[in-house]
């Protein structure tokens, strides 16, 4: 039985995070602070060794992920678009004020912990089908360390998987900050899981507040 280690690692600040917008699978790069946080986050994985590199393919995982390329000789980056945001439809672009005015029938059914597909997007339950698929793939590759780079909601389902909660237990969670890391370990058939490391900061400017998907 082999054991993989993944480091998921979220993007940092978006111009969008920073305006309190939903992203989704839509979306901006990122910020001027979001830029510092990906480049102190290149620095604190800098000692790292990975035998895979793996990435959503939005614009905000692919800038969060440039610095630490450019730091070194590295794996080459597998894009993964099962590692995309949870879609949220017609949210993109909209302000949680917007959102709220225009549905807070949803919004409300939402903060109870309903799996609502907001916006006419995804549930959390169909993320976490898609984002265990992935991680299926990485554990029966035999890497040894895997660095993954996405977003919050994947590694709030990751988690919740890897902690064998129930449907809807993602909502437990803290959100993680931008440019934290989350580390869990999985055998190669998934019977064996263990978190062990969420939400640990990379940088020293990390955001402490909820932010949109």
């Amino acid at each position: 039985m082999s054991r993989t280690e993944l480091v998921l690692l979220r993007h940092g600040e978006s111009l969008w995070n920073a305006e309190d917008r939903y992203q989704g699978q839509m979306g901006t790069g990122l910020s001027a602070f979001g830029q510092q946080q990906a480049k102190e986050a290149a620095e604190y994985l800098r000692a790292a060794d990975f035998d895979q590199i793996v990435a959503s393919d939005l614009q905000r995982v692919t800038e969060t992920l440039q610095p630490y390329l450019d730091s070194g000789d590295l794996p080459a980056v597998r894009v993964d678009r099962r590692w995309r945001e949870i879609d949220v439809g017609s949210w993109g672009g909209r302000t949680f004020a917007d959102v709220y005015a225009a549905e807070p029938g949803v919004v409300e059914a939402f903060g109870r912990g309903e799996d609502v597909a907001r916006g006419g997007g995804e549930t959390f339950a169909q993320l976490r089908e898609r984002v265990w698929d992935a991680i299926r793939e990485i554990a029966g590759s035999g890497a040894g360390r895997v660095l993954v780079v996405t977003h919050g909601g994947p590694i709030r389902v990751a988690t919740a998987s890897t902690l064998r909660l129930p449907p809807g237990g993602e909502v437990l969670l803290d959100p993680p900050v931008n440019c934290s890391l989350t580390t869990i370990q999985v055998d190669d058939l998934l019977a064996v899981t263990t978190l062990t490391a969420y939400n640990v900061p990379t940088s020293g400017t990390a955001s402490t507040e909820e932010q949109p998907a």
